[in-house]
Order: structure tokens, then C-alpha cells, then sequence
């Protein structure tokens, strides 16, 4: 019994090898974060060794996302990371998206939610793991690009609106 339990997950993971996932791999730099924003050498090298993996159009693949289902897990992370922030698609962003999006680097960086955990696991990405001078760094670009912006545009065109709200219903 157990040998069939064996040789039916063996088949699994073989056959699953031929559902693969489209990488993410575009060179179109055309609303990139840099044909708008300063970044200087050093913070270039932080955001693209700590986030660009899972927050810009061209994903660096390791090894093991040759492997499934890890190659499904790592590609939802990746959809689900640019949708929170896309370095590559940044300045197609509305003004007041963009001042957010960098509220949300100091804030995500200083609280060390970001890189998230799961991205050094077991020793991976070594190159990810910021150090406090590092994240200083970081958090001092973008607090200069919100004050660049803030002197550029209206204070009123640098916040997100509200929401409407939603009536709720009632029995």
C-alpha cells in the first residue's frame, strides 16, 4: 500500500512538472521608477538586490524555480508583490499613488516588514538582508523624493482621495 501511496506521488510530482508558469522578464523600462527619480548608485544596488525580484517587471529566477509547485508559489508572490509596488510601471502611477508608494517604502523598511522574511529563508538571497545603515539609506531616498515631490506639485495633488463610502444595508 505504501509503495503505490510512493509511486502515485512520484507520478504527481512528474506530471506536474509540465504545467509551467510564464516568467516574469520584461525589459520595458519605459514608466521605470529611474527615467523619473534620482537614485543613487548605492540605494540602486539595495532595491535591486532586496525588492526588484518581487517589485519590478524582471524577476532574477533561482535554480529551484525550475522545480514545481515551487515555481507556482514564487509566481503568485511575485503577481501579488507588484501589486502592492511595481518599480517598472512606477510612473504610470497618478502623483499622489506615487508620494504613497514612497510613504509605504519608509514605512515598510523601517518596521523591517520588507524584504519579507520568507524571501531569506534557509540562507536564501543573502544580498536581501539589510542592514540598519542600509535601510537608513533607503528610508533617506525616499523621504527626499516625497519632499522633491512635495515641492513640485500642490499639497492637494500628493494625497490619495477618499473613498467613497459605501451605505450599508440594512434589514
Amino acid at each position: 500500500m505504501k509503495k503505490k501511496i510512493l509511486l502515485g506521488l512520484a507520478a504527481i510530482f512528474i506530471i506536474i512538472q509540465f504545467f509551467r508558469v510564464d516568467k516574469n522578464l520584461s525589459n520595458d523600462r519605459t514608466n521605470d521608477i529611474t527615467t523619473k527619480y534620482n537614485i543613487p548608485p548605492e540605494v540602486s544596488t539595495l532595491l535591486s538586490d532586496a525588492c526588484y525580484n518581487c517589485h519590478s517587471n524582471h524577476t532574477k529566477y533561482p535554480w529551484y524555480y525550475n522545480i514545481q509547485p515551487v515555481a507556482w508559489w514564487m509566481n503568485h508572490h511575485v503577481k501579488k508583490g507588484k501589486q502592492r509596488l511595481n518599480f517598472s510601471d512606477f510612473t504610470s502611477k497618478k502623483i499622489a499613488v506615487q508620494n504613497r508608494k514612497f510613504e509605504g517604502i519608509i514605512e515598510n523598511v523601517r518596521d523591517k516588514t520588507m524584504p519579507i522574511p520568507s524571501y531569506t529563508w534557509f540562507g536564501l538571497h543573502p544580498e536581501a538582508h539589510l542592514t540598519d545603515p542600509e535601510r537608513d539609506l533607503i528610508i533617506k531616498w525616499a523621504e527626499e523624493q516625497k519632499e522633491i515631490l512635495k515641492a513640485q506639485y500642490p499639497a492637494d495633488s500628493l494625497k490619495m482621495p477618499k473613498r467613497p463610502q459605501v451605505p450599508s444595508k440594512s434589514n
